[in-house]
């Protein structure tokens, strides 16, 4: 970008600001990851569900026939736009032909409604720091969602048996197991720590990337779980949480999601920094009186409520019943990089969250074990 002359712009620094950057900037391109692509999805859908009537059945009749189009390779017809989506578009500017994703997997759903809604090419890639960046990306014209593209020719990736979570590559229908990256892309190692290089990179030089895929029919890679951050439950269940926390981001009432589950315990546990619109709105709906949002947040009804909107995105995800959270804690403060709680794209860094977050968590498990008498630590 900045070898041809393109206008980079900057958002302020404010999570809850960026989308008032997006407006003001009016990218052209625009890349991001996951987490803003999925709020940027719940809320326009909160929107769609909230006007009711008549602009819902245009939207819905109008999101059908371009997905339509659009998986039969046609160009849909621009009275949908006209319509409907050049107002959606004017979220990012109304300018952008070209949108980029990825840091973490995008759900095949919100995939499809950026095609539908914004235009132009919607592509996921998939890569690292450590393998200069790119490993696979989708190709142009490429109308399957739910992978990651085909391989980047400077590279080779091979899948390695994870027996421990029971994926192989004699797996039926397609061969998993975790993505090894080799090739002149792959770093040589982390600076002046051998220790952490040959946990990484193996004696035939392959980058063991802690990540576990799949291969889709013409060569497309699929990320379907992570080996590392990991963890266990008390009846040894394998958890990923960054898979779940990527279902509860479509919540209306989740800004943002920290999953916290260990092998003491038989349940996970959440801590949600709240969306203040949503959680304002359905207040003022139910008629609940408060001083301010802290009040919301503790207030017993609020939390039953989010909850209860996250076991139902849960259940449409087919989550299995050990992977839904049983109780969260509702925050006004969003995780951001300042205040540790993030990566810069927008990852969560697990032990720091832990620990900023070890009092919530341990009252959120003393609560599970009154309301459940069954033992929650291993005997």
């Amino acid at each position: 970008m900045v070898h041809f002359g393109v206008a980079i712009g900057f958002y302020q620094g404010d999570n809850l600001k960026l989308m008032d950057d997006i407006a003001a900037l009016r990218p052209t391109l625009f890349s991001s990851v996951p987490r803003l692509y999925n709020r940027i999805y719940s809320g326009i859908m909160n929107a769609v569900k909230s006007s009711g009537g008549l602009r819902e059945k245009l939207f819905n009749a109008a999101y059908n026939a371009k997905m339509q189009a659009i998986l039969n390779g046609k160009t849909p017809s621009p009275m949908w736009d006209r319509l409907v989506f050049n107002k959606i578009r004017e979220k990012l500017g109304g300018r952008v032909r070209c949108l980029t994703s990825g840091a973490s997997p995008l759900s095949p759903d919100v995939m499809d409604f950026l095609r539908v809604c914004f235009g132009g090419l919607v592509l996921e890639g998939y890569g690292m720091t450590e393998t200069s960046c790119v490993i696979t990306l989708m190709d142009v014209g490429d109308s399957l969602t739910g992978h990651v593209g085909s391989l980047n020719p400077s590279c080779e990736v091979k899948l390695v048996d994870v027996p421990e979570m029971n994926y192989t590559s004699d797996d039926q229908p397609y061969p998993r197991g975790e993505i090894c990256v080799r090739g002149p892309i792959v770093f040589q190692g982390y600076y002046k720590d051998d220790a952490q290089t040959r946990e990484v990179i193996d004696m035939d030089g392959w980058l063991h990337t802690g990540d576990i895929g799949l291969w889709l029919p013409g060569g497309r890679l699929k990320i379907i779980d992570r080996k590392k951050n990991i963890f266990k439950l008390a009846q040894g269940e394998y958890i990923a949480p960054e898979k779940i926390e990527n279902v509860y981001a479509k919540c209306k009432f989740v800004a943002q999601c920290f999953v916290y589950g260990d092998s003491f315990n038989s349940s996970l546990v959440a801590i949600i920094a709240v969306d203040h619109d949503a959680l304002k709105s359905w207040a003022a709906s139910e008629g609940i009186k408060y001083d301010d949002l802290q009040q919301l947040c503790n207030d017993q009804r609020v939390r039953a409520a989010v909850l209860a909107d996250m076991d139902n995105l849960g259940k449409q995800a087919q989550l299995r019943g050990f992977e839904f959270v049983k109780a969260v804690t509702l925050v006004l403060e969003p995780f951001t990089v300042e205040n540790g709680l993030l990566t810069p794209t927008f990852k969560v860094k697990r032990p720091q969250a832990k620990a900023y977050f070890a009092k919530a968590i341990e009252n959120m498990y003393t609560e599970l074990s009154i309301s459940d008498p069954s033992p929650q630590r291993p005997l």
